[in-house]
């Protein structure tokens, strides 16, 4: 999954594609570089970004998801939390609404139950602007999990069927470098929940806190956790530098692949 975000003050690339027609041209060359589908974001969620309107979202997002949907041979799908912006993403085309808040906005559930479309729920501690101030939690992996199931639980009792959903555990959404680190080590459990899971950790301050560098320079580490997260089951991986992570996961597949069929590894060698 490929990032686009079509704000001026997202973390990594704020204001980079702002203008649509650069964020047409990232959208192209991101699927060049291998992107099974690329996910339109129209409102920064780091700790402390501004809120924005859903009028604004709406405008930023609509044209650049109709325009996409028209030129692309992969899906397109809307990152956000608020009902208006899913109806009118869907409308343009948008075919997975990728939603940090896991449908809890009011009236956000309805919404995509009537859409019928595919929704990634993401656990999230607090909101995008204050969840960084102290987060804090018994057993991260158990509440996460717990909090995923629960809201597995809602979406089928609000009519969706479990083959439309996707899960996220939500690295940096309200969590310290150690509940991250854990989540990581123990990916695997999320899997048991049964939903494919989701995992963006391209870029964020977790890797910067290991490495100690700065967001442009923590390619090698996102690898990393990229390859650690598909080996532990993770099924989409939401990246910022598609071109290295697709050369990656390649390597994770082969491997994979082997360790299924050691008579066919042996053969090729």
């Amino acid at each position: 999954m490929g990032v686009l975000n079509i704000t001026p003050d997202s973390f990594s690339d704020g204001g980079d594609f702002f203008v649509p027609e650069a964020a047409l041209r990232r959208a192209d060359q991101m699927v060049a570089e291998g992107a099974d589908l690329i996910d339109v974001g129209g409102e920064s969620t780091r700790p402390g970004a501004r809120a924005v309107g859903a009028d604004d979202e709406r405008r930023r997002v609509v044209p650049v998801i109709e325009a996409l949907a028209k030129r692309l041979p992969v899906p397109i799908s809307v990152d956000t939390s608020k009902p208006d912006v899913m109806q009118a993403a869907a409308a343009a085309g948008a075919a997975l609404i990728n939603d940090v808040r896991a449908l809890r906005a009011p009236g956000a559930l309805a919404a995509a139950a009537a859409l019928e479309l595919p929704v990634c729920l993401m656990h999230m501690q607090g909101e995008p602007r204050t969840m960084q101030a102290d987060p804090s939690y018994d057993d991260v992996v158990a509440e996460v999990r717990g909090f995923l199931n629960e809201r597995i639980a809602a979406c089928l009792g609000a009519g969706l069927s479990r083959e439309r959903l996707l899960i996220d555990p939500g690295f940096g959404f309200g969590k310290r470098l150690a509940h991250n680190l854990a989540l990581l080590a123990r990916l695997a459990e999320l899997t048991r929940l049964g939903p494919p899971l989701l995992v963006g950790i391209s870029r964020k301050s977790m890797l910067g806190a290991l490495t100690g560098r700065a967001v442009a320079d923590r390619l090698p580490a996102g690898l990393a956790a990229a390859v650690i997260a598909a080996r532990s089951g993770a099924r989409i991986l939401r990246v910022h530098d598609v071109a290295a992570t697709v050369d990656a996961l390649k390597v994770v597949a082969a491997v994979a692949a082997a360790e299924q069929d050691p008579a066919a590894r042996e053969e090729s060698a």
